[in-house]
This record gives structure tokens, C-alpha cells and sequence, in this order.
């Protein structure tokens, strides 16, 4: 899987796919673009059937405390040959822990000692046969998801209760297939969900699923997520075009022309990771590795082209902590990069093996899932 890890207390929690056997003639959803069948060249494992799995691991140790099937059958969608079945991070409210998974629009709620209490259906999301990256979002009683689909025609942003996994609203949306993640950003007194999107950035109010503002879309495949610094958005995408855009949150109606966009920046930025704001900067990050640090207000460039020392693919977004910023590689690399205005590596560590998912940070530990294990890195953590 490339889900990340999540961490509450003592526990951490991961989803992971298992692959098993060919099923004759299995297929997974037809998908038409422009009027034409489109089969992706890089799908795959519609043929085979696949086990979704939900786990909880000791902090201290990394024993498994539990392991639950969650779902056992043949996929809805083929994924990228890179991806994973299992690339939804799940998110807890330290009383539930809330697995999404994607193309089967399944969503499953657990106790914290494994006792499934509810699971919901959204339906199959068809995502041109490369898979769903898109991870819930916790917003008071409430779970959201964005679930943008193939040519826009069904695609939707919906919140369900978290105790229940009723569904509370749910909001149409003509905007194409996207893999990012929304976020919440508090603005003009109110809390606001923006989505990133390809023809649309569009705000919803968490609460209703009323709409707020809209600003013209990035124009390419919506794949990094959002992030927020005060007020403002920060959006972006790396493929086919390049393009980050400040948006300050809080407005109304359509605000493409507006003021509320506060900049533009048209380089530096990646097809796949995330760019991480952090004290009044947003880091670019492309997926080799190239750094831009902007001023997440004004755009203002405080460095281009900030390289990590060796060659590197990304497929996981930066995490920051303690003045630094942690860029983690297909290769197995851990880049330490200083935060601030001026570019500075301070240390590579490396572990042996391909990390495509996020790390994550508690406690003074860095919890690093890599291909084949994972990793607790800190102050009298084990590996």
C-alpha cells in the first residue's frame, strides 16, 4: 500500500492491498473519453482478485494488534502500475478509524480495538484506470470525500456522519477525474472545504455542502492536495502544465478575476507530491526532487532550483518539522532540508527501500512506511 501512517496514542493504523489470483476474463469498468473507449496503458489488476486489508500496529514495537479484512473481491477500476489499490491514508477522531477505498467507494469505520461498526458504499469511482487518491477528511461529526470521476458526469463531494455512515449531503460537481485530497481552512469567520480540481478550485462550506466561491481551475490533472497557510490556498499541478495559485479563502461567487487570486507561479511544480506550507512559506517540490520556495501571501520567489544531492524520484509529499523539511524517495532516501529562504540540505539518510507514502510525525518519532516495512526513527525508537 501507499496509504500513510496514522498515528493516535499508542496505535498506529495502515490499509494495505494484497494481490491474488488471475480471474479468466475479469474486467474492470469501461471508461469513454471524447466519445472513445479508453483503455490506460498502465493499468492494471482488474484480472486478479484483491484483498483490502486494515491494520493496527503497537507504537512502541510495531507488533500487529489487529488485522481485519475489510473487502475481498475483483476491483471496480484497474490502478497505475506504480500505484496501489491502497493509497487513501485513513484519518481517526481517536474513537473510530475511518479506511477509505477508492475505486470501490468503499469506507469502513473501526473501533480502536478493531470491531468494525459501520461500512458505507459511495459506488464504484472510475478514475481513467489509474486509481483513487483522494483520503477522507474529518470535519467535526462528519466524514468528507471528494470523489471526482473519469469525464466529470458523476462526479461529487459528499459528508457522512462518523457514527453512523449516513450520508448527511452530498453535492454534484461537473469537474473531471482528480486524485487530491480537499482541505479545511478557516476565512472571513467561517470554516470553508476547498477542492482542487481541473476546470475549478471550488470552496464548500463543510457543515451543508453549500458552495462558497469558485476560481477557474488549474488545467491539468488535479493530482498534488491543497495546503493552507492563514488564510490563503495554495493549489497546484505538474502535468501536462505547470501552474501554483494563491487563493485567499473567504470569498464569494466566482473569484477567477478577483484580487482573492494573490499570485501565480508557473514552474517547479510536480505531477504527483504535494507542496507543504510551513511558516509563511510554500515549498514546491517537483517529483525529482527540485525545490521552490515561495511567500505563500505574495509568491514572492525566495529560491529556485534547490536540489537534493543525489538523483531522485518522488512520489511522496514532503512533511516538516523542528525548522526542516523531509523529502522521501522511490530510492529509499530521506533528504533533510532546512526551512527558510535560502536552500540548504542538511543530511541524507537512507533506508534501502522505495517510500511512496508520506511520513508521518509524533513524539519526537519519524513512522516511515517503505516498500516492504516500516520504520520508527527517533529518540529511543527501534527500526
Amino acid at each position: 500500500g501507499h496509504s500513510s501512517p496514522v498515528i493516535w496514542g499508542d496505535r498506529i493504523f495502515l490499509t494495505t492491498a494484497i494481490e491474488g489470483e488471475v480471474v479468466p476474463g475479469a474486467k474492470g469498468v469501461k471508461h469513454v473519453i471524447d466519445g472513445q473507449d479508453f483503455v490506460h496503458p498502465q493499468g492494471v489488476g482488474d484480472d486478479r482478485r484483491q484483498t483490502f486489508r486494515v491494520l493496527a500496529l503497537s507504537a512502541r514495537d510495531g507488533k500487529v494488534l489487529w488485522d481485519r479484512v475489510a473487502h475481498e473481491g475483483l476491483p471496480y477500476d484497474t490502478r497505475h502500475k506504480k500505484g496501489s489499490f491502497a493509497s487513501q491514508t485513513p484519518v481517526t477522531d481517536g474513537k473510530l478509524v475511518y479506511a477509505f477505498f477508492g475505486s470501490e467507494g468503499l469506507l469502513f469505520a473501526y473501533e480502536m480495538d478493531g470491531r468494525l461498526v459501520w461500512k458505507a458504499s459511495l459506488g464504484g469511482i472510475a478514475t481513467v484506470g489509474v486509481g483513487v487518491g483522494t483520503s477522507p477528511v474529518l470535519y467535526k461529526d462528519l466524514l468528507i470525500l471528494q470523489c471526482d470521476e473519469d469525464n466529470g458526469d458523476k462526479s461529487f463531494v459528499t459528508a457522512l456522519d462518523k457514527r453512523t455512515g449516513k450520508e448527511v449531503w452530498r453535492v454534484p460537481r461537473k469537474v473531471q477525474v482528480s486524485w487530491a485530497t480537499p482541505v479545511l481552512v478557516r476565512a472571513a469567520g467561517r470554516d470553508e472545504l476547498v477542492t482542487s480540481g481541473t476546470e475549478w478550485i471550488i470552496a464548500y462550506a463543510p457543515a451543508t455542502g453549500k458552495e462558497l466561491w469558485r476560481a477557474k481551475g488549474l488545467a491539468s490533472n488535479a493530482v498534488p492536495s491543497p495546503v493552507v497557510a492563514g488564510d490563503v490556498v495554495v493549489v497546484s499541478a505538474g502535468y501536462p502544465e505547470k501552474l501554483a495559485m494563491g487563493i485567499r479563502a473567504g470569498g464569494s461567487g466566482d473569484v477567477t478575476d478577483t484580487p482573492r487570486v494573490l499570485w501565480k507561479y508557473t514552474k517547479g511544480t510536480a505531477y504527483v507530491p504535494s507542496p507543504i506550507a510551513y511558516e509563511g512559506l510554500v515549498y514546491l517540490v517537483t517529483d525529482k526532487g527540485i525545490l521552490t520556495c515561495l511567500d505563500a501571501r505574495t509568491g514572492e520567489v525566495k529560491y529556485e532550483g534547490g536540489r537534493v544531492p543525489i538523483p531522485a524520484t518522488l512520489m511522496a509529499s514532503p512533511v516538516a518539522y523542528d525548522g526542516k523539511i523531509l523529502l522521501s524517495s522511490m530510492e529509499g532516501d530521506t533528504f533533510v532540508i532546512k526551512a527558510g529562504p535560502v536552500h540548504e540540505v542538511l543530511r541524507t539518510n537512507t533506508l534501502g527501500e522505495a517510500i511512496a507514502a508520506s511520513p508521518a510525525l509524533t513524539r519526537g518519532r519519524i513512522f516511515i512506511r517503505g516498500e516492504s516495512h516500516l520504520y520508527a526513527i527517533g529518540a529511543g525508537a527501534g527500526s
